[in-house]
């Protein structure tokens, strides 16, 4: 491995040549605006990989004996949940819809083009599924029950010896989970966090619903404050509670955890890939994939927007990856 003082050479190294490169003054307009557009994207790109760091470090000191802390944070930085707050369901119309991200802000290819879906109508919970009801699902067997999984997930499950979310682990009796702030105990009222797409789905079924599709997600969260969440700026390093809800908009869409769909990672209509390395980027991985919506408490400040098609593969929960429900209007 390289040691700190090369990493620290190859980033001064990157960041002098990135210097030089903005100073540079190109002989035509069109050159200007690809070196202007790689660069946005690379800007995006470092983005999503300071949320990564985040994610690894959290998965590299799990797997430490001593659980050694990141960052420790106070309560005082984070906002305590309200124990009055309780799940409700928002109803939407449905119909003809557009999706996909529109404007001149920056987006990457896989959230386009904008084109319109036929979405029936649905419910969606105001809440994220809190560790407190998870908590009810594991108790009820629901690890043990496979008739509530995905043969593909019940698999997994007797594989891995799946009994809880990643991280989870009990200790006198009583569950707790790492996090980036140590091993702390089960908070019922927090969004439950690290579940593979295969536990998403299970508990859906346990609770008598589904989860929704990334098309329904998306129509709930036109309109809202990407920021509502506030992510890693709100310094956390952790998803919280709910304080409050709102009769007609769902909470927690941004900036606790990254939610599962019930969608597979496929292009939109009209999607075409990108020529040379730029096509790396996302086409290639439209298989065998769910989405998430949404952001995490981890998700870089002003990383999040309402068209963004996150993706992983189904069984993987090292992620800040959580849940919420939906149903069908009948």
């Amino acid at each position: 491995r390289p040691s700190a003082q090369e990493v620290r050479d190859y980033r001064k190294h990157v960041d002098d040549a990135l210097g030089r490169l903005l100073k540079h003054e190109f002989e035509d307009h069109e050159t200007t605006l690809n070196v202007a557009t790689l660069l946005r994207l690379g800007i995006n790109h470092e983005q999503q990989h300071q949320e990564l760091l985040l994610t690894d470090i959290l998965s590299l000191f799990a797997s430490q004996p001593l659980r050694p802390v990141y960052k420790s944070v106070g309560p005082s930085r984070c906002a305590l949940a309200h124990e009055n707050v309780k799940e409700d369901w928002i109803r939407y119309p449905g119909g003809v819809c557009q999706i996909g991200h529109f404007g001149d802000s920056f987006s990457y290819d896989n959230e386009g083009p904008r084109h319109h879906v036929l979405v029936h109508p649905f419910k969606l919970s105001n809440l994220c599924v809190t560790n407190g009801a998870w908590l009810a699902f594991m108790k009820d067997g629901g690890y043990k029950n496979p008739l509530l999984w995905l043969a593909d997930g019940w698999r997994m499950v007797q594989e891995k010896k799946w009994i809880a979310p990643e991280y989870w682990e009990k200790k006198n009796g009583q569950w707790h989970q790492m996090t980036l702030g140590g091993l702390l105990p089960i908070d019922p009222l927090v969004p439950v966090c690290h579940v593979s797409y295969y536990e998403a789905d299970a508990f859906a079924r346990w609770a008598g619903k589904r989860l929704p599709s990334e098309f329904e997600w998306e129509i709930a969260a036109q309109g809202l404050d990407t920021h509502m969440g506030k992510g890693l700026e709100r310094g956390c390093l952790q998803p919280v509670g709910a304080c409050e809800t709102f009769d007609d908009q769902p909470s927690q869409m941004f900036g606790e955890v990254w939610q599962w769909t019930a969608s597979a990672y496929q292009p939109y209509p009209g999607y075409k890939t990108a020529e040379g390395a730029v096509g790396e980027y996302n086409g290639k991985f439209m298989c065998n994939q769910q989405v998430l919506r949404g952001s995490s408490c981890v998700t870089t400040d002003g990383h999040s927007r309402v068209s963004y098609r996150n993706f992983f593969y189904p069984f993987q929960r090292w992620q800040f990856s959580g849940l919420r429900l939906a149903e069908d209007c009948l």
